[in-house]
């Protein structure tokens, strides 16, 4: 808004000077877009561009998400996503967990393990914000230490207008935290002996929040509050790991979507180490694939990437990196990483034709 009169100063103002103010004042508004750019001797109705609408809003900003390094952590791929996101410049970067190996009760292991993770992470130029995972929350001591180590397990923030909720998708009471954990550490026994295909047949695999997860009323109250805290803010990205959303019967998930009915968002997600996208509820339900974590060789929609939103008055524009995609100045990927598999699908089949 621009103020043309100030209660300090009541003295009349002619019509002209007024007129004149009021010129000089809407045309700087309209030509803001342009304030920018300038161009000598090329007559005003005669231009080798298209338009000089420029898309530089102030408001307009870029962060980038990597997906799960675990389970099966391939060597150096993160490390390379990293130098690949420092060359877009986002203004921050976020994660859907599973961000170490964990599953283990061994505090000497987890601060090796984290003290890894966060060494490596040192490298990426913007800010990097934490979620975890079922690799990094497996029970209640991995629990006990994320608090201890980062704070909070589910939190928000704003940014420029923008309200980003950070869930904590493992938010089981303690005595089924155990029950899940130790399902599971006999299930990875067998997948790790001579026949790991009898793992299936296990208790772990046929618990529903190893697929699905769990949102807690706690959780879920402190979301839905956040959300009515803040109704005004211009759009809402929701970041899990495990996709709460597609269990129908996960009411602490529900409360959540319910609170934000009339509002625009999108859901991000990790976990299933293969990329799909659910339009649900009118919305954008994003399942990503990996940043360094095992893959399956037989879908074409595991891949290593990371994902690229870029915040406009608009909405949000979201772009896909194929890590093998993404070269720098030299024509190459960053931190030799010309020579490592990031699609274990095309690796396979490239193997196959020698």
């Amino acid at each position: 808004m621009y103020k043309i009169f100030s209660s300090a100063i009541a003295k009349p103002i002619s019509i002209c000077c007024i007129s004149l103010l009021f010129i000089c004042l809407t045309g700087c508004k309209t030509n803001q877009g342009i304030s920018h750019f300038t161009a000598s001797g090329i007559p005003s109705d005669n231009t080798p561009w298209t338009h000089t609408q420029f898309d530089d809003e102030q408001e307009k900003f870029m962060f980038a998400i990597i997906s799960d390094l675990w389970g099966g952590e391939r060597p150096h791929i993160y490390d390379v996503a990293l130098q690949q996101v420092n060359l877009l410049r986002p203004e921050f970067i976020l994660s859907v967990g599973d961000l170490i190996d964990g599953g283990t009760e061994d505090i000497n292991q987890l601060h090796k393990e984290w003290d890894r993770f966060d060494r490596r992470t040192e490298e990426a130029i913007a800010p990097f914000f934490r979620l975890g995972g079922n690799h990094d929350l497996t029970n209640m001591v991995m629990r006990k230490y994320w608090v201890d180590r980062y704070g909070q397990r589910y939190y928000h923030f704003i940014y420029k207008d923008v309200l980003f909720l950070i869930l904590d998708s493992e938010d089981y009471d303690p005595v089924r935290m155990q029950e899940i954990y130790l399902a599971r550490a006999e299930a990875i026994k067998v997948m790790d002996g001579p026949d790991p295909s009898k793992a299936v047949d296990m208790e772990y695999f046929k618990m529903q929040e190893r697929r699905f997860g769990h949102i807690g009323k706690v959780q879920a109250d402190y979301f839905s509050n956040v959300i009515m805290q803040y109704p005004k803010v211009k759009y809402t990205f929701l970041l899990m790991h495990k996709p709460v959303w597609m269990n129908e019967n996960e009411n602490g998930f529900a409360k959540i979507e319910a609170t934000l009915r009339n509002r625009p968002y999108t859901v991000i997600n990790g976990h299933y180490h293969t990329y799909s996208h659910t339009i649900r509820k009118k919305r954008d339900y994003i399942m990503l694939g990996t940043t360094g974590g095992g893959q399956n060789d037989q879908s074409d929609m595991a891949f290593d990437h990371f994902t690229l939103v870029t915040m406009t008055k608009e909405g949000p524009s979201i772009a896909n990196i194929k890590m093998a995609g993404m070269l720098d100045k030299t024509g190459h990927i960053p931190m030799g990483g010309d020579t490592l598999c990031y699609q274990a699908s095309l690796c396979k089949k490239d193997v196959s034709n020698h």
